[in-house]
């Protein structure tokens, strides 16, 4: 198995077995979150007008995302995984649009599956994917971490690799401190920007047993992250 660790938003990848993209802060962290919460599956798009569009079709539908960091003005959802524990998302479709995770995952679509994660569902998705190439000879892996210079990506996606390639070099503990320490991780435990709720970090750097991974179906029109039991 060949692993890359890319990092980035606008990469240019070469065709691969699998693409994995994270996004630690927040965008697959609050997905992963969605899906424990009941979510069905969830869209994602480049832009707000898109996103906008949809929802004209499709009135039940939630639009989830963020512009640097803060809430959209007429989206029903922002960013946040502590706050989608208080929403009712059961059996709904959300609509996504963010800075980096959305926007990287539809910049690498070019493999034969594409999985998204958070540092809360990475030991899952690694597990999944180690049995997923076991037989496969000569597979390519990327891993895509999103944010082009923070740090808390860049972390998991070296975790992810060392379960892949079956060493725990990187431990968890070791992932936590660089997440809380990252560059993007700042404004959460800055008092003058009370919009940045702390809290989303503890969802961010808390690993949870889960018994799915989270992989983009590329057959529909708008590539869709559907829940895939393991």
């Amino acid at each position: 198995m060949d692993i890359q660790i890319v990092q980035g938003n606008e990469i240019e990848l070469e065709n691969s077995t699998v693409n994995i993209v994270i996004d630690v802060i927040r965008a697959f962290t609050v997905a992963h979150h969605a899906f424990l919460q009941g979510v069905d599956k969830i869209l994602l798009v480049k832009s707000v007008e898109e996103a906008f569009q949809i929802k004209n079709d499709h009135q039940d539908y939630l639009l989830a995302g963020e512009i640097k960091g803060l809430p959209i003005e007429g989206f029903q959802l922002d960013n946040s995984p502590y706050r989608i524990q208080h929403e009712e998302v059961r059996r709904k479709t959300l609509v996504q649009r963010t800075t980096n995770g959305v926007k990287a995952t539809l910049n690498s679509l070019n493999a034969d599956d594409v999985f998204v994660t958070g540092f809360s569902n990475a030991r899952t998705t690694a597990r999944y994917i180690q049995k997923l190439l076991r037989d496969k000879k000569d597979s390519t892996v990327h891993i895509i971490a999103s944010h082009p210079t923070s740090d808390d990506d860049l972390a998991c996606a070296e975790y992810i690799k060392g379960l892949l390639e079956g060493n725990e070099n990187v431990t968890p503990k070791h992932v936590i401190k660089r997440i809380n320490e990252s560059e993007v991780a700042k404004k959460f435990f800055d008092s003058t920007m009370p919009e940045f709720n702390s809290t989303d970090l503890l969802y961010c750097t808390k690993e949870i047993e889960s018994s799915f991974v989270m992989r983009v179906n590329m057959k529909n029109e708008i590539p869709t992250i559907e829940r895939i039991d393991v």
